[in-house]
Formats: C-alpha cells, sequence, structure tokens
C-alpha cells in the first residue's frame, strides 16, 4: 500500500525520455582532512593546524585537540632529553676547557684545572676521553631531542586526523559464509569476512 504513495518514492526522479535517471542523493558529513579553518590568514586543514601548532610550542597540538592528558608526557618527555642535554654539554664545556688550559701550558698540574669533574682526572689522556665521551653522548641527546619533539608533532597531527573516527559498538568484523563465483562451473563454498558499519 506504501508503493502507491508518491512520497515514499523518493530515491529515483525521471527526468526526460526512458533511459534518463536522477538519482535522489543524500548529503555526507565532511571529511576532517578537508574541512578547512584559518590559521595566521592561511587556510589550512584540522590535522595541518594541529602539527603547525605543535611545530611552534610543543604541546601545543594536543591542546588544539583537547587531549590535555598528554601534556605531562609531552614536558616530561622533552625535559628528560632537555636535561640530558644539558648535563652532557656542560661536562663537555667543562673537559674542552681543561684540555684547552693543558695545551696553553702542558707543565700544568691536573688537580688545578677548573671545573670539579676535569680536576679529579690522572692524566692529560683521560682528560681528552672525558671531551669524546661528553661530546659523543651530547651530540646522541641532540638526536633524541628531536626524534620526541618530532613525535609530539607526529602525535598532534594523528590526533587530529583521527578526531572524527568512529569506534562506538556498532562496528564489527565478521566470518560469514559465502558462495564464491567460480566461471564456467557451479559457485563453490568459501567465508566472506565483512565489515559492517553503521
Amino acid at each position: 500500500m506504501a508503493a502507491l504513495w508518491p512520497s515514499a518514492v523518493s530515491a529515483q526522479v525521471v527526468t526526460a525520455g526512458s533511459d534518463s535517471v536522477q538519482v535522489a542523493s543524500r548529503p555526507t558529513a565532511a571529511d576532517s582532512a578537508r574541512r578547512t579553518e584559518r590559521l595566521l590568514g592561511m587556510r589550512v586543514t584540522r590535522p595541518q593546524k594541529a602539527a603547525l601548532l605543535a611545530l611552534v610550542l610543543p604541546g601545543a597540538g594536543q591542546v588544539y585537540n583537547r587531549r590535555y592528558w598528554k601534556l605531562p608526557l609531552v614536558y616530561g618527555g622533552l625535559g628528560g632529553v632537555g636535561y640530558g642535554l644539558y648535563f652532557y654539554q656542560t661536562g663537555y664545556r667543562e673537559y674542552a676547557d681543561g684540555k684547552n688550559q693543558l695545551i696553553a701550558n702542558p707543565d700544568m698540574d691536573i688537580s688545578k684545572l677548573e671545573g670539579k669533574r676535569v680536576s679529579q682526572e690522572t692524566s692529560a689522556a683521560n682528560v681528552q676521553r672525558g671531551v669524546n665521551f661528553y661530546r659523543r653522548n651530547r651530540d646522541t641527546f641532540i638526536a633524541y631531542t628531536a626524534v620526541v619533539y618530532g613525535i609530539t608533532i607526529l602525535d598532534a597531527l594523528v590526533d587530529a586526523h583521527l578526531r572524527n573516527f568512529d569506534v562506538s559498538d556498532d562496528l564489527s568484523l565478521r566470518l560469514d559464509p559465502a558462495l564464491l563465483p567460480n566461471p564456467g562451473q557451479a559457485p563453490r563454498a568459501g567465508l566472506a569476512l565483512t565489515l559492517y558499519v553503521k
């Protein structure tokens, strides 16, 4: 009975002739990567804005995504590698200055060198080893700082992409029996892995 009423048939509209069909479609939600916003007069997508904010100020991308609980992780990671970088840089400067003092005055007693750590060394060779040790570890912590900073930017970018991702209980992945087409023969039994969405 409902099929007889004109309002029930709204999926197709015949425009002209027997082959002309216009299919009515519902508006779809805009993809978060295509939606644009303004940042300093530039049109950027939401993930780009989050990444740019995280690049300018560590943690700003996480605040923009409203993931405030990640701020201690961001600043804890950057603070940890920053402290390691500071520690090894000061050690390197101390040993490098001590080495320069020994080069300027070869007869100088090592215990008279400026710096708490370098003045406890027993030979000039140990001072050189200290210079190498602290320089190598300082350079390693520079790389660690770049990695942690990059991870915070990447986290803000990925989080902005997945902000509207549907993780409701209506999503399911099922393994169902299916008939598989076989050209020229009868269909065969098989299994189909199907993702059901809303």
